[in-house]
């Protein structure tokens, strides 16, 4: 394998409290040295990164790559592609496929799949229970075996609080978190968006916070009780992140993930009935946008994930009431954290990179996260000040399901490289924007 050096960027390493103007230099697929002044290797290709920022390749707990089953609006070749475009050099793939990833030869075609894609590393999550049914356990220790690296019944919640309990006990044995989908079905049944002022004005059924609460504040009384790992996907109330906050504070082991959109939108977006705003759990009101931001910069919730959720188009064109749950988002995560999130000065680079790749790699005990000397050369190069405009039809993506187009963001790959291999370049797009002026 070619040496790569990456010559001059703005090296940004969280997990070894790095910030400087520095050279990488990556040998046989594993970071070599990261220092300034550094030599070149004999036969290396080197990377002019001047300008830009260097960070390990970002890492996603929670996308939905539909293969198998929905090979028509997403496959692991399309999806990882669209990862690698987007920064990401680790997806973590959620179960809710056709046949549910609940044994070990569905991982496995999962994991034979990703080897042939070739692009970002692709992590089978199992499920909680044989075809996410909520009756029986899956056979953890087999999943593990098979390369899965946590469990889920994601888009489901785990059903009862036994089988959450005993879910919780016997992950706890293998060292890995349960993740859990919060959504008390009961109070959330026929709704297709949150319940509040904007839910009356269009005439749409809505689906309450407390759907979302009630189950984070079952799982963090479980995890007290077990000592387990839960991991609270796509936290998006204010009620959820106190709960959380205050579990973190007794010490309990809980961990959790917030969108980017429910970073940046609140449920006007689905005025006018656009259903590409229409996700679960639903985008909520202004409040609940400040409090997960705010628990996104003091450590209450861990990391940023996607849960990529690609459609197709004539499901997305249904009636509001009919049409699917869920965006994609990998292409669009690194523009809408810059240009939401640090532009305005809510949170610094270093710690939307520790949100987006350190974090959640420890989360699920991955090997990326880091640029330290040894590692996996799992890498992404970006240029922050670049500015580019959200054109669905140029995603990598099947699916063009966004609620984002048209958005002008700030914040572009250049380059991704995956086990020290290049795996994306900004010019794999013939009509990929040129870089801004600084």
């Amino acid at each position: 394998m070619k040496p790569i050096v990456i010559r001059g960027a703005r090296v940004i390493d969280p997990s070894d409290a790095l910030d400087a103007v520095a050279d990488v230099v990556i040998q046989d697929g594993m970071i070599a040295a990261v220092g300034q002044g550094l030599g070149t290797p004999d036969g290396a290709e080197v990377l002019d990164a001047a300008g830009l920022v260097v960070a390990p390749g970002f890492v996603d707990l929670h996308v939905h790559l539909r293969e198998p089953g929905r090979e028509d609006v997403e496959t692991i070749e399309t999806g990882a592609r669209a990862a690698v475009a987007g920064g990401f050099t680790s997806v973590c793939a959620m179960p809710n496929t056709d046949p549910v990833t609940d044994n070990q030869a569905a991982v496995g075609f999962i994991l034979a799949q990703a080897r042939r894609a070739g692009t970002a590393r692709v992590y089978p999550i199992g499920a909680v229970s044989l075809g996410q049914k909520g009756e029986q356990l899956t056979e953890f220790g087999e999943l593990m075996a098979a390369g899965a690296v946590a469990v889920s019944d994601d888009g489901r919640p785990v059903a009862t609080a036994h089988l959450m309990r005993t879910a919780l006990e016997y992950a706890l044995t293998f060292g890995i978190p349960v993740i859990d989908h919060c959504e008390d079905v009961t109070l959330s049944h026929g709704g297709a968006m949150h319940e509040g002022i904007t839910s009356t004005r269009l005439g749409l059924k809505g689906i309450p916070r407390s759907a979302e609460d009630v189950i984070v504040a079952r799982d963090i009384a479980l995890a007290e009780l077990t000592g387990g790992h839960v991991h609270f996907a796509h936290m998006s109330t204010a009620g959820a992140v106190r709960m959380i906050r205050e579990a973190k504070a007794r010490g309990l082991a809980v961990t959790a993930e917030v969108t980017p959109h429910h970073l940046t939108l609140t449920d006007v977006a689905c005025e006018g009935y656009d259903t590409n705003a229409k996700m679960n759990p639903p985008l909520r009101e202004a409040q609940d946008v400040a409090a997960v931001r705010a628990g996104l910069v003091d450590g209450t919730i861990d990391c940023i994930a996607t849960d990529h959720a690609p459609h197709h188009y004539d499901a997305k064109e249904a009636e509001f009431d009919n049409a699917p749950f869920g965006v994609v988002g990998l292409e669009t995560a690194l523009g809408l954290a810059i240009t939401e999130l640090v532009e305005p000065g809510i949170l610094s680079l270093p710690t939307l990179i520790e949100r987006m790749a350190t974090r959640p790699a420890r989360i699920v005990h991955l090997p990326g996260g880091t640029l330290r000397p040894g590692a996996p050369a799992d890498v992404v190069v970006f240029d922050p000040a670049a500015e580019w405009t959200v054109e669905p039809a140029r995603f990598f993506s099947k699916s063009r399901n966004t609620p984002f187009a048209g958005r002008r963001l700030r914040g572009l790959v250049r380059w991704t490289l995956v086990g020290g291999r290049v795996t994306h370049t900004a010019g794999d797009r013939p009509d990929s924007p040129e870089r801004s002026a600084p």
